[in-house]
């Protein structure tokens, strides 16, 4: 996965990227452009957790 070539640092400043984007967007958009940024963010979440070996199930466990 392409995503994962960049490590852990490339992925958490896209991460920080995405969460500013879901900020504007609940500040300035629409409910469809908010949940397309929320999308995104949970896309580049997700692959951050495979990055490091974790599953939905281990952050469900923190809820």
């Amino acid at each position: 996965m392409a995503a994962l070539d960049g490590g852990v640092h490339a992925l958490g400043k896209k991460l920080l990227e995405e969460a500013g984007e879901v900020w504007l967007a609940a500040e300035h958009e629409s409910n469809d452009a908010l949940a397309e940024e929320i999308s995104q963010l949970l896309y580049w979440t997700q692959v951050l957790m495979i990055s490091r070996g974790l599953s939905l199930d281990d952050v469900y466990r923190k809820l």
